[in-house]
């Protein structure tokens, strides 16, 4: 229950995590694309409102410029580019000219009818002065203006100030906005399905691995105790009697000698499998003869074999040389090859075939023992599996080899499998890269 509550909390916690880092992504991107987009919409009618009041105070300075242009003599080159500039005005543009309390004094050049559609009741406001601004007039229509003093004392203007439409460019910033808007509500959606099945998924790991633990720590437990508890009572028995001989106790120290030798073989086992989770075993490489190598390691087999009323066979068909950890590939035989003498009786025989195949190396340890069930085959690199326990006990396994073997092949980046033969026994397949 306690595990369920902390799975499900930590869920909700990758979930919260994955929602705001898309959440922030997204709104990051949307501000860019929305300010891009309004930035570039409005950069010409900016620049062109720029430009004029840098090069103007205003349009009647124009027609003084020219009225005081010198008659009987050709005109500045540089007045002409200034003045053809100013002329040049953009036809969306509208110039206003504001006397000092705030009053449109060029009515007439407006226009009536654009004056009294869109500018009679406009106010005057210089809080902006030389900024660019955008204003909505009668809550329809936007401008994009700029205003300015017009220092020109000729005339009445004492501030002008030039505006253009920008109805279209506010139509497609606002259709942006709610696009935007709209998108964010989906992706929000979106984002809250994608971060649940990406926590549930970020999940299923560290779910197996801590079950995984679960199951390790619980049956090397169990393992543990087991030999622990024989060795504790032999001892405390042998205790009872401290005048006796050891020939007298000769089988309660032969068993807990025996329990000894499995404790150590089983301690070494798991801290093979935990340096092997940790990544802190590292495969030393070097050329190994396969044949050569696999003759060497079955020799003292071969004698066992013949001692239990077993036939122990080999054929070698593989001279050539591989890069293996020769530590770990002796390992891996010896594995194999005790596995195959425990679940063999009289007369079974055990083989060891080595071959080329698909451009690998091919190695084939096969018995006619009881052999493995054939759903069970799936099951027996598990740790700590054993199809059956109490033969396991009696022959001192823990069902930690094969996984051991497991570990070995694919550090070597090779694979290995258990295949039930037709007739009895088992064959276990090894195949690794040249």
């Amino acid at each position: 229950m306690f595990n369920k509550i902390f799975f499900r909390k930590q869920q909700l916690k990758f979930m919260l995590l994955n929602l705001i880092a898309f959440t922030i992504i997204f709104t990051i991107f949307s501000v860019i694309i929305f300010s891009e987009v309004q930035r570039t919409l409005f950069i010409k009618v900016d620049t062109h409102l720029s430009e004029f009041k840098e090069t103007n105070t205003g349009l009647d300075n124009i027609d003084d410029d020219f009225d005081h242009a010198p008659k009987d003599k050709e005109l500045d080159p540089d007045f002409l580019p200034k003045a053809r500039k100013t002329k040049d005005l953009n036809p969306r543009f509208i110039v206003i000219h504001w006397d000092k309390a705030g009053n449109i004094i060029n009515k007439d050049e407006i226009g009536t009818r654009t004056y009294e559609n869109y500018f009679k009741n406009y106010k005057f406001d210089k809080t902006n002065m030389n900024k660019i601004m955008t204003t909505e007039i009668d809550n329809l229509y936007y401008f994009r203006y700029i205003l300015f003093k017009d220092d020109n004392e000729g005339d009445q203007t004492a501030y002008t100030q030039i505006m253009i439409n920008v109805d279209p460019e506010q139509t497609i910033i606002s259709n942006l906005r709610r696009l935007v808007i709209i998108c964010s509500v989906i992706f929000i959606v979106l984002s809250i399905s994608a971060s649940f099945i990406l926590s549930r998924k970020m999940m299923k790991p560290i779910i197996k691995s801590w079950n995984k633990q679960a199951e390790f720590v619980e049956n090397a437990s169990h393992e543990l105790r087991t030999p622990l508890t024989i060795i504790q009572n032999k001892l405390e028995f042998l205790l009872t009697t401290p005048q006796a001989k050891i020939v007298d106790k000769f089988e309660n120290i032969a068993l807990s000698l025996s329990e000894t030798r499995h404790l150590s073989k089983l301690t070494t086992d798991l801290l093979t499998l935990a340096r092997a989770d940790s990544a802190e075993t590292e495969i030393i490489k070097q050329s190994v003869h396969v044949d050569t190598f696999i003759q060497s390691v079955c020799a003292p087999y071969k004698e066992i074999a013949e001692s239990q009323n077993k036939h122990f066979w080999l054929n070698l068909e593989c001279p050539i040389t591989v890069k293996v950890d020769d530590t770990r590939f002796h390992q891996l035989l010896v594995i194999l090859l005790d596995n195959a003498l425990k679940y063999t009786g009289d007369n079974d025989s055990i083989g060891v075939k080595t071959y080329v195949e698909d451009q690998k190396v091919a190695i084939e340890v096969s018995d006619s023992g009881m052999g493995i069930k054939e759903e069970n085959i799936r099951y027996i690199f598990d740790r700590f599996y054993r199809e059956d326990k109490a033969r396991s006990r009696e022959t001192g396994g823990a069902g930690l080899g094969l996984s051991i073997a497991q570990w070995i092949v694919a550090k070597h980046n090779g694979t290995i499998k258990a295949i039930k033969n037709q007739n009895k026994g088992t064959t276990f397949k090894v195949k690794l890269p040249k």
